[in-house]
């Protein structure tokens, strides 16, 4: 008698839109994608930031939850995850929607998530009333700007996430100093050896010190806006994100930068087009001037689209040679990018 071949388990299905078109999947809402943390690339990553706290020393640790963007609510030891990194195929409509996926590698992913457990921590521990905390950083109360054009050369604050994002508030400033103290052989006495920053990360490691086996204040668990609560489309989502970070085209401040490097002078007609020559660039001057300020790629994206549309609608042409051009370029460009640059990247704690 033979015997019978060994059952196989079949593998888990994925979710039912998992292989659905871009245009079908933004039809679904928020509520319904039905994606959890568990099982998801971010299991890992939340895993290592607990090794981190836990290697320093730290009692803490903040709760988790997703939600339609990174956050941590004021008064809340916890923080949200966008729902995008639960899922592969969630990342790659981020990209198509938006040109990148913010957190989408694990070091990226990381970078964050340190920034905003110094949130969480701050609002555990109710550090921001410290008196030494307020010197050092400022006051939490301090309204965010609208917008920041960060001082490159300042060595009186930290350098972690994009942007010099320390710069932007006091809250922001303490979040990226934690998230300095906080990475593992970041080497921050050398690093910093110098710098005013220095004193602030100096405060941090004798503040944590000080807190590490104390429970926290503050223990709540609330989730706020969490995924399953959120019952937009992803389109509508996706329409309301592009909203937030589209610019509003200032017609004269784009004529005063183009008629610099571009020209509608019948002696430049044999010259190539300046709205072709943007267009057929876009791509590598959006990866450029991402990787000098930070910024989103939909907003530099913006800026483009809108200088194109001007140079098309003036017929304006090259005047120098295109690799000059490229050059002259993306110094406008980055400028232009600052000009339209907005604060409160990651809604802590609007």
């Amino acid at each position: 008698m033979t015997e019978a071949p060994p059952a196989t388990v079949a593998p888990p299905s994925g979710p039912a839109w998992e292989g659905w078109s871009d245009e079908q999947l933004l039809d679904l809402r928020l509520c319904d994608l039905g994606v959890t943390i568990a099982g998801s690339a971010l299991e890992p990553r939340l895993a290592q930031l607990a090794a981190e706290l836990q290697a320093r020393g730290m009692r803490f640790r903040p709760h988790f939850w997703l939600a339609d963007e990174w956050f941590c609510p004021d008064g809340v030891p916890g923080m949200a995850i966008p729902f995008y990194l639960a899922h592969p195929r969630l990342e790659r409509l981020e990209q198509a929607q938006m040109l990148e996926v913010e957190g989408g590698t694990p070091e990226w992913c990381m970078k964050i998530l340190r920034h905003e457990a110094g949130h969480a921590l701050e609002n555990a521990y109710r550090l921001r009333q410290r008196r030494e905390r307020v010197r050092l950083f400022g006051r939490s109360s301090q309204p965010y700007p609208d917008h920041y054009e960060p001082r490159p050369y300042s060595r009186s604050y930290v350098l972690h996430l994009e942007s010099r994002y320390a710069q932007s508030h006091p809250d922001e400033d303490f979040a990226e100093t934690f998230a300095v103290w906080l990475t593992p052989e970041s080497d921050w006495r050398v690093r910093y050896a110098g710098w005013p920053a220095l004193h602030k990360l100096e405060y941090v490691e004798r503040l944590m010190a000080e807190i590490a086996d104390q429970p926290p204040l503050v223990r709540t668990r609330r989730r706020q806006d969490s995924l399953p609560r959120l019952r937009q489309t992803l389109r509508e989502h996706y329409a309301r994100k592009r909203r937030h970070y589209r610019i509003d085209e200032d017609g004269d401040f784009y004529l005063r930068d183009l008629l610099k490097l571009f020209s509608a002078d019948p002696a430049h007609a044999a010259q190539p087009s300046a709205a072709r020559f943007l267009s057929r660039h876009r791509t590598v001057l959006r990866r450029r001037v991402r990787r000098f300020t930070g910024e989103y790629a939909y907003t530099i994206d913006q800026v483009i689209a809108a200088m194109i549309e001007r140079c098309r609608r003036l017929g304006l042409r090259l005047v120098a040679g295109e690799a000059e051009t490229l050059l002259d370029l993306g110094v406008a460009l980055t400028a232009q990018t600052f000009k339209h640059r907005h604060t409160g990247r990651h809604r802590v704690p609007l």
